[in-house]
């Protein structure tokens, strides 16, 4: 729990209702008691109503589950100036997410089940929307030891993750992978070969050639990708591939999925969004990790997301203050702040290539949801009153400088885009806008 429910009644009507599990997409309005949905109307206008019942004219605006986040990094503990839990959630709250997973590469990290508790305390305490962590899979994110995965996985670790280290020993990740399938959970793993990619501020490349860029070959990811699915064939465990960014890694994922293992994909918004030539004359906001691919592997994604292949969309979320972003390209912190960019960057993908709205909508509400075990991402009776309320069609000029988030590292400063949150609801509370 976040905290106390809205106190009366809460009626949202005359909405654009889209909820992804019915893939209904319609009028509607809904009716939130006791931080729960009590009753979907699939009408604007509800017939009867109480007289303590607080009514609030939608006026057309998109009514979606709130966005569930599952790769946020914050600066707490450890690094409280990029970003703390606090500012993370006002941030999520101001973009529409009101569900995050957070990241185990803290200082210290999060690989033991004091740690996991920490974090939810913290959340309890400060956040105003769910926060749940991700522990480690090695202690110390080293790649070395196994971490307390059954311990953390029983305190609340939503998944088991060494975030943006890949583990290079085959031994450990699969004695990782047997030990997580033991307890239910679940493994994620970033694909990147770092023999290949130590170093790379880029991907290699014509591009990254004419502008002496320290770059890494784009197969790094496929070639780390075919070594986990094999394990997760032979183990049997739940895989995450955290951040798919390649056409090639797209081939290796679909021959996994038609032998129907337990593998799921991430995809970061930044990636759907931006292609490496954005890059330009060395802007250090779009230098991420993993870093941004040609303009075919972006199509491609395009291509999974609507094909299945790529089943979940994230933020990926990496706070840097100005200081590690004001830098010369190849010595810049990567990473791009954004959870309050993410609902407006995936409308562009509706609004420009006509991709359908529930379809997007899924792959950040009910596709996390379900994948996480949670009872949020979607609108029905009895879910969690968990919503977003959002005029789709508003232009917006993101500025960076704007942003909640502590730091404003991020790559759609200046840009156009169309999609304001209006009000974002979570157990029934307005946590932002009303």
């Amino acid at each position: 729990m976040t905290g106390a429910p809205h106190a009366r009644p809460l009626a949202l009507t005359n909405a654009r209702l889209v909820d992804p599990e019915s893939g209904y997409d319609g009028p509607g309005s809904v009716i939130v008691q006791d931080g729960l949905i009590a009753e979907v109307v699939q009408s604007p206008r509800i017939a009867a109503t109480s007289h303590d019942l607080e009514v609030v004219d939608c006026q057309g605006a998109l009514l979606a589950p709130g966005l569930i986040d599952i790769r946020i990094k914050t600066g707490e503990p450890g690094a409280e100036t990029k970003e703390t839990l606090k500012s993370a959630g006002r941030a999520a709250a101001a973009g529409g997410v009101t569900t995050m997973v957070v990241q185990p590469d803290t200082d210290p990290a999060i690989d033991d089940p004091a740690m996991v508790d920490f974090i939810l305390r913290r959340a309890r305490d400060t956040g105003l929307v769910h926060v749940y962590p991700a522990g480690a899979a090695t202690k110390g994110l080293k790649g070395e030891e196994m971490a307390e995965i059954g311990l953390m996985h029983e305190a609340g670790a939503r998944y088991i993750t060494d975030a943006d280290h890949s583990i290079v020993d085959s031994r450990v990740l699969r004695r990782v992978m047997s030990y997580a399938r033991g307890f239910g959970a679940i493994v994620a793993h970033r694909p990147a070969d770092p023999f290949l990619t130590r170093g790379a501020a880029a991907t290699e490349g014509e591009f990254a050639g004419r502008y002496g860029i320290p770059s890494g070959p784009a197969v790094a990811e496929r070639i780390m990708l075919e070594r986990d699915l094999a394990l997760a064939e032979l183990t049997g465990a739940c895989l995450i591939v955290d951040q798919v960014t390649t056409r090639d890694a797209l081939d290796a994922l679909s021959r996994a999925k038609l032998k129907s293992l337990p593998v799921f994909a991430t995809c970061s918004i930044n990636h759907l969004s931006f292609n490496e030539l954005d890059i330009g004359d060395y802007r250090t906001f779009y230098k991420l990790n993993p870093p941004l691919r040609t303009e075919d592997d972006r199509e491609a994604l395009i291509e999974g997301l609507t094909d299945g292949l790529v089943d979940i969309i994230v933020s990926a979320h990496a706070p840097a203050p100005a200081e590690d972003k004001r830098l010369p390209y190849d010595e810049a912190a990567p990473g791009a702040v954004g959870l309050e960019t993410l609902l407006p960057a995936l409308l562009s993908l509706h609004h420009e290539r006509g991709l359908p709205l529930a379809d997007l909508l899924r792959a950040v509400t009910l596709a996390p949801a379900n994948l996480l075990n949670l009872k949020a991402g979607r609108i029905a009776q009895g879910a969690p009153a968990d919503l977003v309320l959002c005029d789709i069609d508003a232009p917006v000029v993101i500025d960076a400088d704007a942003l909640v988030s502590k730091s404003k590292n991020s790559p759609f400063d200046g840009r156009r885009l169309q999609g304001r949150v209006l009000r974002t609801l979570v157990e029934g509370r307005t946590v932002y806008g009303g």
